[in-house]
């Protein structure tokens, strides 16, 4: 395994990241204690779970995937041996079953939600604590089109998120806090409250990034490393679509997009197109499809962990042993060729 330092802390993360939300879902308490078990024997130690999780979210779901995690904890006694991130959900008309139904990035729902979660974890600090998505509108989760409206009620001011960030800090629950579907705008926006002792500073963004989906490498790759912020890259193989299943109709039922068609975001036509030319590619030169886009991710020099995510047990190995994959150029150079006649493939 390799590992790199997150943001400006003293800790250093596993490039390879276990993501956890198909977790009581799509895989039962025994599966994901299973996974826990083979990443970490295989120098996984960076997690990433969140209160919605599992995914997609639901009532009699929320919160389950941090359930299975504590249950981990409290029956391996491993807790010291994971960096273990989670997440404050943002406002959401349809979570009416989080907190009173309004969540918000305010001081009276992240008090909260960081008790509810050490308790359904089982541990009495969280290393990474994330935003989960934003209270104002912006370009998050495949939106295109910004326009900023003048009448907009953007909800929590920043500067109180930061505020109520930094007294769960302080408090010793949150070693560090760091964004996910954010902007370059944000990210820059809250390091500069930071910078002037508004908050704690954000020490990761997470957003998607993949070979269908590289917008993080215009405006805040450059955040990332000029200001030591960096990607926690998620669906790296753009919910599966990458590995070329859905292609030639080896995904089966249970897989992901073809279980939840509502997930449309990775498929279509163009799509469609785009992750043909890239699963072709790997094959010519003797590579498998997923761990070739997987090797991308963990590659870039602003990408700080490559957060995976299996439903079996061989995913997992396969997507753990892309860290041992080098692409030699020729590779990189056809990625390119493809990247400039499927520039944008999937917002």
């Amino acid at each position: 395994m390799k590992y790199r330092r997150l943001g400006r802390t003293d800790l250093r993360v596993s490039v390879i990241c276990l993501g956890t939300m198909t977790w009581g879902e799509q895989n039962t308490l025994e599966e994901g204690h299973r996974q826990m078990d083979y990443a970490l024997d295989r120098g996984v130690n960076f997690w990433d779970t969140a209160e919605m999780y599992a995914v997609p979210p639901r009532a009699e779901t929320y919160g389950r995937t941090e359930e299975i995690i504590g249950s981990w904890f409290r029956t391996r006694g491993k807790r010291d041996k994971v960096i273990l991130a989670t997440k404050v959900a943002g406002p959401d008309e349809r979570l009416t079953y989080v907190r009173d139904g309004k969540p918000r990035l305010d001081a009276r729902n992240i008090a909260a939600a960081v008790d509810a979660s050490l308790k359904r974890l089982q541990t009495d600090y969280i290393d990474l604590y994330q935003l989960h998505w934003t209270e104002r509108e912006t370009n998050a989760f495949g939106r295109l089109g910004f326009a900023a409206d003048p009448g907009e009620e953007v909800g929590t001011p920043l500067e109180e998120t930061l505020e109520a960030l930094d007294a769960v800090v302080k408090s010793g629950k949150v070693r560090h806090v760091g964004c996910s579907n954010e902007s370059a705008w944000g990210v820059m926006r809250m390091l500069s409250l930071s910078d002037a002792g508004r908050g704690p500073r954000m020490m990761s963004v997470q957003n998607a990034y993949s070979l269908l989906n590289r917008s993080f490498e215009v405006g805040l790759a450059e955040v990332a490393l000029r200001e030591d912020c960096g990607l926690l890259a998620y669906s790296p193989l753009a919910m599966g679509a990458l590995s070329g299943k859905y292609l030639d109709g080896s995904a089966g039922p249970e897989a992901r997009l073809n279980r939840y068609p509502h997930f449309k975001r990775y498929r279509g036509p163009h799509k469609d197109k785009a992750t043909s030319a890239y699963v072709e590619l790997a094959k010519s030169h003797g590579l498998d499809p997923a761990q070739m886009a997987l090797a991308f991710v963990n590659t870039r020099p602003f990408v700080t962990a490559n957060i995976i995510g299996a439903t079996s047990e061989a995913q997992l190995a396969s997507d753990i042993a892309s860290i041992d994959l080098t692409l030699d150029k020729e590779v990189l150079d056809g990625i390119d060729a493809i990247h400039q006649v499927y520039t944008y493939p999937c917002p």
